[in-house]
Protein backbone atom coordinates (compact mmCIF):
# COMPACT_ATOMS: atom_id res chain seq x y z
CA UNK A 1 0.00 0.00 0.00
CA UNK A 2 1.50 3.43 -0.82
CA UNK A 3 2.14 5.83 2.01
CA UNK A 4 -0.42 8.25 1.39
CA UNK A 5 1.81 10.63 3.86
CA UNK A 6 3.43 12.43 1.25
CA UNK A 7 5.81 14.71 1.70
CA UNK A 8 6.91 17.37 -1.37
CA UNK A 9 10.50 17.79 -1.96
CA UNK A 10 11.75 20.93 -2.89
CA UNK A 11 12.16 19.65 -6.65
CA UNK A 12 8.51 19.17 -6.07
CA UNK A 13 7.64 22.36 -5.14
CA UNK A 14 5.77 24.99 -7.88
CA UNK A 15 7.37 27.99 -7.79
CA UNK A 16 4.83 30.77 -6.57
CA UNK A 17 4.17 32.64 -9.81
CA UNK A 18 3.20 29.09 -10.86
CA UNK A 19 0.58 28.95 -8.44
CA UNK A 20 -3.17 29.70 -8.00
CA UNK A 21 -2.67 33.16 -6.16
CA UNK A 22 -5.57 31.63 -3.22
CA UNK A 23 -8.13 29.66 -2.10
CA UNK A 24 -11.10 30.83 -0.21
CA UNK A 25 -13.22 28.71 1.72
CA UNK A 26 -16.18 29.49 3.54
CA UNK A 27 -18.45 26.95 5.62
CA UNK A 28 -16.80 23.96 4.01
CA UNK A 29 -14.74 20.75 5.55
CA UNK A 30 -11.39 20.35 4.53
CA UNK A 31 -10.11 16.76 3.98
CA UNK A 32 -7.11 15.06 2.63
CA UNK A 33 -6.68 12.54 -0.30
CA UNK A 34 -3.52 11.27 -1.39
CA UNK A 35 -1.78 14.51 -2.79
CA UNK A 36 -4.49 16.82 -2.92
CA UNK A 37 -6.92 18.74 -0.27
CA UNK A 38 -10.91 17.70 -1.05
CA UNK A 39 -12.95 20.39 -0.25
CA UNK A 40 -16.57 19.26 0.75
CA UNK A 41 -19.69 20.89 1.09
CA UNK A 42 -23.73 20.26 0.73
CA UNK A 43 -23.43 21.93 -2.75
CA UNK A 44 -20.41 19.96 -4.39
CA UNK A 45 -16.81 18.18 -3.56
CA UNK A 46 -13.66 19.83 -5.16
CA UNK A 47 -10.29 18.30 -5.58
CA UNK A 48 -7.65 21.18 -4.87
CA UNK A 49 -4.22 19.96 -5.68
CA UNK A 50 -1.75 21.16 -2.70
CA UNK A 51 1.16 22.21 -4.59
CA UNK A 52 -0.41 24.20 -6.91
CA UNK A 53 -1.72 26.78 -4.13
CA UNK A 54 -0.12 29.48 -2.77
CA UNK A 55 -2.47 30.54 0.36
CA UNK A 56 -5.14 28.50 1.85
CA UNK A 57 -7.71 31.16 3.70
CA UNK A 58 -10.26 29.67 5.64
CA UNK A 59 -13.29 31.85 6.50
CA UNK A 60 -16.17 31.43 8.62
CA UNK A 61 -17.86 28.08 9.01
CA UNK A 62 -14.66 25.86 7.94
CA UNK A 63 -13.42 22.77 9.22
CA UNK A 64 -10.36 21.24 8.46
CA UNK A 65 -8.45 18.01 9.59
CA UNK A 66 -4.97 17.42 10.40
CA UNK A 67 -4.41 15.58 7.44
CA UNK A 68 -4.98 18.30 5.13
CA UNK A 69 -3.15 20.91 7.09
CA UNK A 70 -0.23 18.78 7.02
CA UNK A 71 -0.02 18.28 3.44
CA UNK A 72 -0.14 22.49 2.79
CA UNK A 73 2.54 23.06 4.72
CA UNK A 74 4.58 20.34 2.93
CA UNK A 75 3.63 21.56 0.24
CA UNK A 76 4.44 25.21 0.93
CA UNK A 77 1.02 26.10 1.57
CA UNK A 78 0.35 29.51 3.35
CA UNK A 79 -3.03 28.90 5.52
CA UNK A 80 -4.78 32.06 7.21
CA UNK A 81 -7.75 31.89 9.19
CA UNK A 82 -9.72 34.71 8.16
CA UNK A 83 -12.89 36.61 8.50
CA UNK A 84 -15.53 36.55 5.23
CA UNK A 85 -14.04 36.98 2.07
CA UNK A 86 -10.13 37.70 3.86
CA UNK A 87 -12.02 40.86 6.02
CA UNK A 88 -10.15 39.71 8.81
CA UNK A 89 -6.68 37.47 9.67
CA UNK A 90 -7.17 35.84 13.01
CA UNK A 91 -3.79 33.61 12.42
CA UNK A 92 -1.56 32.09 10.02
CA UNK A 93 0.47 29.16 9.25
CA UNK A 94 3.40 28.70 6.95
CA UNK A 95 4.51 25.05 6.43
CA UNK A 96 8.91 24.82 6.70
CA UNK A 97 9.22 23.77 2.44
CA UNK A 98 8.81 27.25 1.71
CA UNK A 99 11.65 29.53 0.35
CA UNK A 100 12.53 32.51 1.92
CA UNK A 101 13.48 34.87 -1.27
CA UNK A 102 10.97 37.30 -1.22
CA UNK A 103 11.52 37.53 2.81
CA UNK A 104 15.28 38.44 1.96
CA UNK A 105 14.49 40.79 -0.95
CA UNK A 106 11.65 42.34 1.68
CA UNK A 107 14.35 42.97 4.50
CA UNK A 108 17.41 44.22 2.23
CA UNK A 109 15.11 47.03 0.40
CA UNK A 110 14.17 47.71 3.83
CA UNK A 111 17.64 48.46 5.63
CA UNK A 112 19.25 50.19 2.85
CA UNK A 113 17.59 53.66 2.65
CA UNK A 114 18.26 54.20 -0.92
CA UNK A 115 16.48 51.29 -2.06
CA UNK A 116 13.68 51.69 0.54
CA UNK A 117 12.67 55.10 -0.43
CA UNK A 118 12.52 53.93 -4.23
CA UNK A 119 10.10 51.41 -3.07
CA UNK A 120 8.01 54.05 -0.82
CA UNK A 121 8.37 57.02 -4.03
CA UNK A 122 6.84 53.68 -6.06
CA UNK A 123 4.14 53.02 -3.50
CA UNK A 124 3.47 57.07 -3.79
CA UNK A 125 3.41 56.94 -7.48
CA UNK A 126 0.99 54.31 -7.30
CA UNK A 127 -1.60 56.72 -5.71
CA UNK A 128 -0.62 59.85 -7.68
CA UNK A 129 -1.40 58.59 -11.44
CA UNK A 130 0.48 60.05 -14.08
CA UNK A 131 2.91 62.21 -11.91
CA UNK A 132 6.86 62.10 -11.42
CA UNK A 133 7.47 61.68 -7.98
CA UNK A 134 11.01 60.31 -8.42
CA UNK A 135 12.83 63.47 -6.79
CA UNK A 136 10.62 64.10 -4.16
CA UNK A 137 11.53 63.33 -0.48
CA UNK A 138 9.81 61.78 1.79
CA UNK A 139 8.44 64.80 3.89
CA UNK A 140 7.26 66.13 0.18
CA UNK A 141 5.55 62.74 -0.51
CA UNK A 142 3.96 62.72 2.74
CA UNK A 143 2.92 66.99 2.76
CA UNK A 144 1.76 65.60 -1.24
CA UNK A 145 -0.84 62.80 0.39
CA UNK A 146 -1.77 64.97 3.32
CA UNK A 147 -3.17 67.48 0.38
CA UNK A 148 -4.88 64.47 -1.45
CA UNK A 149 -6.55 62.67 1.21
CA UNK A 150 -8.21 66.20 2.21
CA UNK A 151 -9.38 66.68 -1.42
CA UNK A 152 -10.52 62.80 -1.19
CA UNK A 153 -12.94 63.64 2.17
CA UNK A 154 -13.95 67.28 0.63
CA UNK A 155 -15.04 65.27 -2.65
CA UNK A 156 -16.56 62.52 -0.99
CA UNK A 157 -18.74 64.91 1.67
CA UNK A 158 -20.11 67.02 -1.75
CA UNK A 159 -21.05 64.01 -3.34
CA UNK A 160 -23.03 62.01 -0.65
CA UNK A 161 -23.70 65.20 1.30
CA UNK A 162 -22.30 63.99 4.30
CA UNK A 163 -20.84 66.57 6.36
CA UNK A 164 -17.15 65.93 7.09
CA UNK A 165 -15.50 67.43 10.25
CA UNK A 166 -12.11 65.67 10.16
CA UNK A 167 -10.74 62.10 10.91
CA UNK A 168 -10.87 61.11 14.59
CA UNK A 169 -10.12 57.69 15.79
CA UNK A 170 -7.96 55.64 18.60
CA UNK A 171 -6.81 52.42 18.28
CA UNK A 172 -9.08 49.32 19.78
CA UNK A 173 -11.87 52.25 20.88
CA UNK A 174 -14.38 52.32 17.94
CA UNK A 175 -16.55 55.16 20.23
CA UNK A 176 -14.02 57.69 20.66
CA UNK A 177 -14.71 58.89 17.75
CA UNK A 178 -18.25 60.32 18.36
CA UNK A 179 -19.48 60.47 15.09
CA UNK A 180 -20.75 57.10 12.83
CA UNK A 181 -18.54 58.05 9.58
CA UNK A 182 -15.16 58.09 11.38
CA UNK A 183 -16.87 54.61 13.30
CA UNK A 184 -17.32 53.33 9.86
CA UNK A 185 -14.08 54.40 8.64
CA UNK A 186 -12.20 52.91 11.00
CA UNK A 187 -13.92 49.92 10.72
CA UNK A 188 -14.01 49.31 6.92
CA UNK A 189 -9.83 50.17 7.30
CA UNK A 190 -9.47 47.26 9.88
CA UNK A 191 -11.29 44.61 7.26
CA UNK A 192 -8.82 46.12 4.87
CA UNK A 193 -5.85 45.43 7.01
CA UNK A 194 -6.92 42.06 7.46
CA UNK A 195 -6.93 41.11 3.92
CA UNK A 196 -4.15 43.12 3.29
CA UNK A 197 -2.28 41.17 6.34
CA UNK A 198 -3.67 38.00 4.56
CA UNK A 199 -1.98 38.31 1.22
CA UNK A 200 1.59 39.34 2.63
CA UNK A 201 1.98 36.42 5.19
CA UNK A 202 1.23 34.17 2.30
CA UNK A 203 2.94 35.60 -0.43
CA UNK A 204 5.86 35.21 2.30
CA UNK A 205 6.76 38.41 2.79
CA UNK A 206 7.36 40.06 6.58
CA UNK A 207 3.81 42.01 7.64
CA UNK A 208 6.43 44.38 10.04
CA UNK A 209 9.34 45.45 7.45
CA UNK A 210 7.29 48.53 6.28
CA UNK A 211 8.82 51.19 3.84
CA UNK A 212 6.65 53.97 4.73
CA UNK A 213 5.35 53.05 7.96
CA UNK A 214 7.79 51.52 10.47
CA UNK A 215 7.50 50.64 14.44
CA UNK A 216 4.34 47.98 14.41
CA UNK A 217 4.45 44.48 13.55
CA UNK A 218 1.92 45.33 10.52
CA UNK A 219 4.26 48.16 9.21
CA UNK A 220 4.15 46.71 5.70
CA UNK A 221 -0.07 45.85 6.30
CA UNK A 222 -0.36 49.77 6.72
CA UNK A 223 1.57 50.18 3.80
CA UNK A 224 -0.22 48.23 1.72
CA UNK A 225 -3.70 49.32 2.64
CA UNK A 226 -2.93 53.06 2.03
CA UNK A 227 -2.91 52.12 -1.89
CA UNK A 228 -6.56 51.01 -1.71
CA UNK A 229 -8.78 53.13 1.34
CA UNK A 230 -9.31 56.31 -1.29
CA UNK A 231 -10.57 53.60 -3.84
CA UNK A 232 -12.43 51.62 -1.17
CA UNK A 233 -13.08 52.12 2.72
CA UNK A 234 -13.55 55.98 2.31
CA UNK A 235 -16.32 56.40 -0.58
CA UNK A 236 -17.91 53.15 1.05
CA UNK A 237 -18.32 54.51 4.47
CA UNK A 238 -19.80 57.94 3.41
CA UNK A 239 -22.12 55.68 1.00
CA UNK A 240 -22.99 54.21 4.51
CA UNK A 241 -23.52 57.08 6.37
CA UNK A 242 -26.08 58.62 4.13
CA UNK A 243 -28.05 55.68 3.55
CA UNK A 244 -28.45 55.01 7.67
CA UNK A 245 -26.47 52.01 7.83
CA UNK A 246 -24.09 53.05 10.44
CA UNK A 247 -23.16 49.46 12.39
CA UNK A 248 -19.54 48.42 11.99
CA UNK A 249 -20.80 45.01 10.55
CA UNK A 250 -22.33 47.03 7.51
CA UNK A 251 -18.77 48.16 6.80
CA UNK A 252 -16.98 45.32 7.09
CA UNK A 253 -20.11 43.12 5.05
CA UNK A 254 -19.67 46.00 2.23
CA UNK A 255 -15.86 46.09 2.53
CA UNK A 256 -16.58 41.81 1.96
CA UNK A 257 -18.67 42.70 -0.87
CA UNK A 258 -16.55 44.90 -2.73
CA UNK A 259 -13.30 42.46 -2.43
CA UNK A 260 -15.45 40.23 -4.22
CA UNK A 261 -16.83 42.12 -6.58
CA UNK A 262 -13.39 42.87 -8.18
CA UNK A 263 -11.15 40.50 -7.04
CA UNK A 264 -9.05 42.23 -4.84
CA UNK A 265 -7.01 40.12 -3.49
CA UNK A 266 -5.52 39.21 -7.18
CA UNK A 267 -5.03 42.75 -7.33
CA UNK A 268 -3.02 43.14 -4.20
CA UNK A 269 -0.95 39.89 -4.81
CA UNK A 270 0.08 41.26 -7.77
CA UNK A 271 0.67 45.19 -6.07
CA UNK A 272 2.94 43.55 -3.51
CA UNK A 273 5.25 41.19 -5.74
CA UNK A 274 5.52 43.92 -8.25
CA UNK A 275 6.82 46.41 -5.58
CA UNK A 276 9.47 43.82 -3.62
CA UNK A 277 10.20 42.36 -7.20
CA UNK A 278 9.89 44.83 -10.09
CA UNK A 279 10.63 43.93 -13.54
CA UNK A 280 13.81 42.94 -14.37
CA UNK A 281 14.71 42.04 -10.62
CA UNK A 282 17.15 38.95 -10.50
CA UNK A 283 15.11 37.25 -8.01
CA UNK A 284 14.49 33.25 -6.94
CA UNK A 285 12.80 31.88 -4.51
CA UNK A 286 13.75 28.25 -4.19
CA UNK A 287 14.11 26.28 -1.28
CA UNK A 288 17.24 25.49 0.17
CA UNK A 289 18.42 24.53 3.80
CA UNK A 290 21.47 26.55 4.23
CA UNK A 291 23.19 28.03 7.03
CA UNK A 292 24.97 31.91 6.77
CA UNK A 293 28.56 31.85 7.17
CA UNK A 294 30.26 34.96 7.97
CA UNK A 295 32.94 34.26 5.59
CA UNK A 296 31.85 31.96 2.62
CA UNK A 297 28.08 33.34 2.42
CA UNK A 298 26.28 30.20 3.41
CA UNK A 299 26.89 26.64 3.81
CA UNK A 300 24.69 23.20 3.93
CA UNK A 301 22.32 22.53 6.57
CA UNK A 302 21.34 19.40 7.58
CA UNK A 303 24.91 18.55 8.58
CA UNK A 304 26.42 18.25 12.05
CA UNK A 305 29.23 20.18 12.55
CA UNK A 306 29.86 19.52 16.20
CA UNK A 307 31.56 16.33 17.85
CA UNK A 308 30.18 14.42 20.38
CA UNK A 309 32.50 16.41 23.47
CA UNK A 310 31.17 19.85 21.90
CA UNK A 311 27.38 18.75 22.69
CA UNK A 312 28.01 17.24 26.23
CA UNK A 313 30.15 20.49 26.80
CA UNK A 314 27.05 22.69 26.40
CA UNK A 315 24.68 20.55 28.39
CA UNK A 316 22.98 18.47 25.27
CA UNK A 317 21.93 15.17 25.77
CA UNK A 318 20.28 12.63 24.11
CA UNK A 319 17.57 13.38 26.71
CA UNK A 320 14.30 14.56 25.84
CA UNK A 321 10.71 15.26 27.14
CA UNK A 322 7.27 14.45 25.41
CA UNK A 323 4.03 14.68 27.44
CA UNK A 324 1.24 12.69 25.76
CA UNK A 325 -2.18 13.02 26.01
CA UNK A 326 -4.52 9.60 26.95
CA UNK A 327 -5.69 7.76 23.90
CA UNK A 328 -9.58 8.54 23.94
CA UNK A 329 -10.42 4.61 22.98
CA UNK A 330 -8.69 3.93 26.58
CA UNK A 331 -11.28 2.37 28.39
CA UNK A 332 -9.07 3.64 31.83
CA UNK A 333 -8.85 7.22 30.61
CA UNK A 334 -12.62 7.34 30.00
CA UNK A 335 -13.45 6.18 33.09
Amino acid sequence: MPDIWWKADPQDLHRLVDRVSSVYVERSHLDRDENAVVIINKKQTVRVPAAMVAVMLLGPGTRVTHGAIRLLADSGTTVCWVGEQGVRMYAAGLGPSRGAGLLHRQAWLVTRPKERLAVARAMYSMRFPGEDVSALTMQQLRGREGTRVRKIYRAQAERTGVPWNGRVYKAGDAFAAGDDLNRLLSAANAALYGICHAVIVGLGASPGLGFVHTGKATSFVLDIADLYKAEYTIPLAFDLTAQGLTEERDARLGLRDLIARDKLLTRIVTDVKTLLTPEGTDFEDTEANLLWDEHIGAVPGGTNYANDADLSAHGMTDNHIAVIGPDLNDSEAAS
